[in-house]
């Protein structure tokens, strides 16, 4: 019997993950106000009534969504942030993952632009939490939470003009490099 759960566990599990990536593609591409439940059920192969098993509402889901999508990164992230390797390429890795993978993935999106901003809008406290572990990661790598606290908020600026995917790889190359000379340490 404990063999028949594991694999009723694992089928539920894949269930949900390819009920989000569909999601995830859904709000992305159609944005928040046109995806229905319907669509999500489409693109996941599955029946609209299955998706009320996992979620309530479509709120429900693009929350499940912003949180799959940020924290499943935190454990890489702080993995990163503690892993051998220069400050330099520790900071850049922290930031690939937490950064510019997602952003990767927003930008090239017709509806991306949208989506982060209703994802902080729903759910405010996933978003304070993918802060928080950034800003953990960050302090860890240069040792100083006010100096790391002041790299996010410049690695935000990078972001507000919404620049390509290699433009904004670039512009994170040089900040981390600014960040970790000996000389900016305080």
């Amino acid at each position: 019997m404990v063999n028949q759960d594991r694999i009723s566990g694992r089928k539920t599990e894949e269930r949900r993950a390819k009920i989000l990536n569909a999601a995830k593609w859904c709000f992305l591409n159609f944005g928040f106000g046109k995806t229905s439940f319907e669509d999500i059920a489409k693109r996941a192969n599955l029946s609209r009534t299955l998706l009320y098993h996992f979620f309530k509402n479509k709120e429900d889901i693009f929350t499940a969504v912003f949180t799959d999508w940020l924290v499943s990164r935190h454990p890489a992230a702080q993995q990163a942030a503690t892993a051998a390797g220069s400050p330099y390429e520790r900071l850049l890795n922290v930031c690939r993952l937490m950064v510019l993978e997602p952003w990767s993935d927003m930008v090239s999106a017709p509806m991306g632009s949208e989506f982060f901003d209703i994802c902080e809008r729903l759910d405010p406290a996933v978003d304070a939490q993918h802060r928080e572990v950034a800003l953990q990661c960050v302090t860890t790598i240069i040792g100083n939470k006010e100096v790391a606290e002041i790299f996010l908020l410049a690695l935000d600026g990078l972001l507000t003009d919404q620049p390509a995917t290699g433009v904004l790889e670039n512009r994170m190359r040089i900040l981390a490099a600014h960040f970790t000379q000996p000389s900016t340490k305080i």
